[in-house]
């Protein structure tokens, strides 16, 4: 975990210009080393994202959406239509993917990251179409008793280490971006994930400001709590926290969306490094048409990882499903990547396998 970010590429050729934030193992707080966690990889990279401009402004409004009438000419109100006229034929309802409405027949496998920054995840390296081909070969081996279906999960909201012209520490990625990553899922049939990270900025902000992709019935959200900052608090000084009633509120939100455009259900993720990250799990309900999902975001060695889930999954709230995140970096330096049989292994059985 010594290396640093410093000099990787950004999208749209703008260049990171800040070190890596390094820092020692421990919770964050007054009086405690700050945690290790990629060695804040996201900070670093994105204090240098210029090119993280505002995408998707909050609009009540939806990309695409608009009032279904009949494109036939209106008729008198004494008119009566021939009894041998065609019946006029249901509009299909939205699906996933690769089909249906539910996620349960699927095992979501996927990569995250940024495009032109390495150092968040491996979706930010080489050129997209391959990612996405190894997307599918990877969820293969990971389906088990379901059908695959890859995931690419996209930051959407990156936590910055300053405050930025609006004090909310977080840049968003530009709908430039979002939109090349929507067609590449769309050709390979493949779920997108918003990934945020939000700084001190609204979470649920920041999602209604991804409306117009979210009435898709193939993106759904994944927030990253350990980046949500209060009052005082800077990314990668410490962790971040969110709570069992903000996450019901998104899910909420999204099961809005979902129930207003007869969507297929929508996955809800959020990653959790530490039982500190979400507080008051007693609170989290979930919500019509809206799959919450717990990733576990621990790093280390196989029995490392083992020991996070296990603290993670006690007192499961009842309807949230589980997920698990490999590193390909940093769960290898001293130690290997679990295999498909041992994540497979744990129990809950992980609903979602994001690797970064």
């Amino acid at each position: 975990m010594a290396h640093s970010t410093s000099g990787k590429p950004t999208t749209d050729g703008a260049s990171a210009g800040q070190d890596a934030l390094r820092h020692g193992d421990g919770g964050g707080g007054s009086g405690t080393p700050p945690p290790t966690r990629r060695g804040m990889l996201s900070v670093a990279a994105a204090a240098g994202l210029g090119l993280l401009a505002g995408c998707g402004e909050e609009s009540a409004g939806s990309s695409g959406a608009g009032p279904q009438g009949s494109t036939k000419a209106e008729r008198s109100p004494s008119a009566t239509p021939s009894k041998h006229s065609p019946s006029p034929t249901p509009k299909p309802r939205p699906e996933l993917p690769r089909g249906g409405r539910e996620l349960s027949r699927y095992r979501l496998v996927g990569y995250c990251g940024l495009p032109g920054a390495a150092a968040l995840g491996r979706l930010g390296v080489g050129d997209l179409e391959d990612q996405v081909r190894q997307i599918e070969k990877t969820a293969r081996a990971y389906a088990a008793d379901r059908e695959p279906q890859p995931v690419l999960e996209l930051l959407a909201t990156v936590a910055n280490s300053s405050a930025g012209p609006d004090g909310a520490y977080r840049s968003r990625t530009s709908s430039d971006t979002i939109r090349r990553f929507h067609d590449a899922a769309k050709r390979h049939r493949a779920l997108l994930l918003l990934n945020i990270q939000p700084g001190r900025a609204s979470v649920l902000g920041e999602v209604k400001a991804l409306r117009e992709w979210l009435v898709h019935p193939d993106v759904g959200i994944a927030l990253d709590p350990e980046w949500e900052m209060g009052p005082g608090e800077v990314p990668g000084n410490t962790y971040g926290h969110t709570s069992g009633k903000e996450l019901t509120d998104v899910a909420r939100y999204l099961s809005g969306i979902v129930d207003e455009h007869d969507l297929p259900q929508k996955p809800l993720v959020f990653h959790q490094v530490a039982v500190s990250v979400v507080s008051d799990q007693s609170a989290l309900r979930p919500q019509p048409g809206v799959v919450l999902i717990k990733s576990a975001d621990g790093i280390g060695s196989p029995g490392m990882k083992r020991d996070t889930w296990r603290q993670l999954v006690r007192n499961q709230p009842e309807g949230v499903r589980t997920g698990f995140k490999l590193f390909y970096e940093e769960d290898t330096e001293g130690s290997r990547l679990m295999t498909p049989e041992e994540v497979l292994a744990l129990r809950p059985r992980p609903d979602y396998v994001m690797f970064e």
